[in-house]
């Protein structure tokens, strides 16, 4: 499965006015009529240095090359899960010993996709083919829960502050949520087309998500007050979002091959990499707030630092397609590679002998 592509652009009458506001309602949705700071664009230049090789990188076989790892979290086991989304399943690697455990969910093609750890010690992930959010426990035991829009395609999937889980439907242009107890709601976005992707949960309380295809970066709140900024490069497609320790959010512009910033006030700032093609898809953040990008179609992983610093490491296995990339319980960066490997890349220097 390839991340969610950027679509030609919207016409002018589908897209939203520059940081309109919108009130969300599970039924309905109105415009309030505020608007939001749009932002300054800022194209600085990165100070890029590229390692041949990771310091240290290990790949560990966790399915056959077409089952594809899609996306990676870290579980409230201490272990990382992830999405096989071609083969319907989702698996477990114990980051100390390396055991695989795969769990089969109860259709091939239903295409689990980004998986999220949740409030109540499960993980919950998106079922982008089947239209349905699915949880398991650290147990294996499986259940699934059917979005009351048809063929919504959920994809991006987050835990948020008010307790429950929100996702995204990028065929409907709607933001849901569903309680640990499978109620689900939704929210109307205020565009056609957008094609929602990915979302995150941020330090002020609110989701923060990407649209893909409306070239917009979102915010809602837990009570459905809705933010969209439009992003200034044409064509960025955002896809993969994540919140910074400072309270950003920084999200891949798979279209424009750049990592945008933008705070909670509405100030974009674009970081763009050095190879436009690369393709930038996941973003995560380490330890130390650095924020890690995949580049899909570089085969090699970014690290960004805040002041815009970056360092690119390329891949061992060429042509291996790294998507989904989370900072795991021991530190290390983990990417799942659609082609059958999970890398562990630890860019911290080695231990020297005395």
């Amino acid at each position: 499965m390839t991340p969610p592509e950027p679509t030609p652009e919207p016409t002018p009458e589908s897209e939203p006015p520059a940081g309109e506001t919108v009130t969300g309602d599970p039924a309905d949705t109105t415009v309030t009529g505020g608007t939001a700071t749009t932002g300054n664009t800022a194209d600085p230049t990165c100070t890029t240095v590229t390692a041949r090789t990771a310091p240290t990188c290990d790949e560990f076989p966790v399915s056959d090359a077409v089952s594809g790892p899609y996306a990676i979290t870290t579980g409230p086991d201490g272990a990382l899960w992830f999405t096989l989304v071609h083969a319907g399943r989702i698996g477990r690697i114990c980051p100390t010993d390396g055991q695989v455990t795969t769990y089969d969910l109860d259709a091939p093609d239903c295409g689990p996709t980004v998986i999220a750890a949740g409030p109540d010690g499960a993980l919950w992930f998106t079922e982008y083919r089947a239209h349905r959010i699915g949880r398991i426990t650290t147990a294996g035991d499986v259940a699934h829960f059917a979005l009351p829009t048809a063929n919504g395609g959920p994809f991006g999937l987050t835990a948020g502050s008010d307790g429950a889980l929100w996702f995204t439907e990028t065929a409907t242009d709607r933001i849901g949520r569903i309680t640990t107890a499978g109620e689900i709601t939704g929210f109307a976005l205020p565009v056609a087309g957008g094609f929602p992707s990915a979302l995150t949960a941020a330090p002020d309380g609110a989701l923060w998500f990407t649209l893909n295809a409306g070239n917009a970066v979102g915010r809602i709140t837990t009570d459905g007050d809705i933010t969209l900024h439009d992003l200034p490069t044409p064509g960025a497609g955002p896809v993969g979002i994540a919140a910074a320790p400072d309270g950003s959010v920084w999200f891949a512009e798979i279209g424009a091959g750049a990592v945008g910033r933008l705070t909670t006030k509405g100030e974009y700032t674009q970081f763009p990499l050095p190879d436009r093609r690369s393709r930038p898809h996941a973003v995560a953040f380490d330890v130390a707030g650095d924020c890690w990008i995949t580049e899909w179609g570089a085969n090699r992983v970014g690290r960004l630092t805040p002041d815009g610093a970056l360092t690119e490491f390329d891949l061992p296995t060429t042509s291996a397609e790294p998507h989904g990339v989370v900072c795991g319980p021991d530190g290390a960066i983990w990417i799942a590679m659609e082609t059958g490997t999970l890398a562990r890349l630890d860019p911290r220097p080695a231990a020297v002998e005395p």
